[in-house]
């Protein structure tokens, strides 16, 4: 897989939800840290996703936020 950007990260799928539409897929980093992605039904087919599975997290984004109370 090549692809432009540069914040590809490995990672184990942890657990997969389906919904009626998308389905959420957590994932936990090598360093323990967790993740959460938000996919389509139909991607989540293509890729057969699996708790125990390995896969790799794109980061691509325009910006990020954070909060603080």
């Amino acid at each position: 897989m090549k692809i432009s950007a540069r914040n590809v990260l490995d990672a184990t799928v942890t657990e997969v939800n389906t919904g009626a539409v998308n389905t959420e897929v957590k994932v936990q980093l090598a360093g323990g840290q967790e993740m959460v992605s938000i996919i389509t039904n139909t991607s989540a087919r293509y890729l057969q996703l699996r708790p125990g599975g390995d896969v790799k997290v794109v980061v691509k984004a325009s910006n990020v936020m954070l909060g603080v109370e």
